[in-house]
């Protein structure tokens, strides 16, 4: 993506580094099950404070301060270019729905954090806090997904995970956020799983209107469309869940499988605004 010399966003903060402690440990997995449960969550809280009290939770006595190494100072600048422009599509986008847009927060930490959610580490992954207004990353994601997880190497698998992130934020905007935390709290957890799927698919379709508004803009290079489809590919619940365990649990899913996550992107991406946005009244066979 073309962003050197490009407006930085001033919402985003190097928050630090979390010490005496490793935040949330999730116990038997490591990564691959903590991306399991936590892999660009919506909205954390419930299942923060859920881990926390199944497994050990060390919280950082304090945020020390970090220095980011060159690599991640690169990250951090284009991550901040991001930020920005999903600050000009969603501003200009929701103007035109007559919804006025408030932009979130981006906070980089390194190893733990406290959030308006609970507690989180870099095993976590990035994660949307409604109770904040704000996203939580730690750099070290990007070479996960890049090395581990196989998506294709490239600056825009970035920018998919943050416009996902971000569509979280403008669910919360437009209310869809708290209406869906409402009927959370009367379903079943089976339930729950499929009502979090649509949230989910939701957010990837919002995440490539923010690409549309990208490429109308003159910003985007030949293949970063590809590094975010491939990337929404490999972070689809059955091929984590097959790479982790041999196997696949539909009724386990939360975020959708690699064929939904890269269609509802697609289907952002080839509308540029909200007009195929709605996941939720649709029968499950649609998604």
């Amino acid at each position: 993506m073309k962003w050197k010399g490009r407006r930085q966003s001033k919402n985003i903060s190097n928050a630090g580094r979390g010490s005496g402690g490793r935040g949330v440990a999730i116990g038997g997995g490591g990564l691959i099950l903590a991306l399991l449960v936590y892999l660009l969550t919506g909205d954390p809280q419930a299942a923060l404070e859920t881990a926390s009290q199944g497994g050990n939770s060390n919280q950082p006595q304090n945020q020390e301060e970090y220095r980011l190494s060159a690599e991640e100072q690169e990250l951090y600048d284009y991550s901040s270019v991001v930020l920005a422009d999903t600050e000009d599509a969603w501003e200009e986008i929701l103007n035109k729905e007559g919804i006025e847009y408030r932009p979130a927060e981006m906070k980089v930490f390194k190893d733990a954090i406290k959030s308006g959610c609970g507690l989180a580490s870099s095993r976590t992954g990035p994660f949307y806090c409604s109770v904040d207004n704000a996203l939580y990353m730690d750099l070290s994601f990007y070479d996960e997904l890049i090395k581990r997880f196989g998506a294709k190497e490239g600056d825009f698998v970035l920018s998919y995970v943050i416009s996902h992130e971000i569509g979280h934020h403008v669910q919360n905007v437009t209310g869809i956020m708290s209406e869906y935390q409402k009927q959370m709290a009367q379903l079943s957890k089976e339930q729950q799983n499929a009502l979090t799927v649509r949230l989910e698919l939701q957010a990837d379709y919002l995440a490539g209107v923010v690409a549309r508004y990208q490429e109308d803009k003159g910003y985007l290079d030949p293949g970063d469309l590809d590094e975010a489809i491939s990337t929404a590919w490999v972070i689809g619940d059955d091929t984590i869940q097959k790479r982790a365990t041999g196997e696949v649990r539909p009724e386990s899913y939360t975020h959708g499988t690699s064929e939904q996550r890269a269609k509802w992107y697609k289907k952002g991406y080839e509308a540029g605004d909200l007009s195929g946005w709605d996941t939720f009244s649709l029968d499950s066979s649609e998604l």
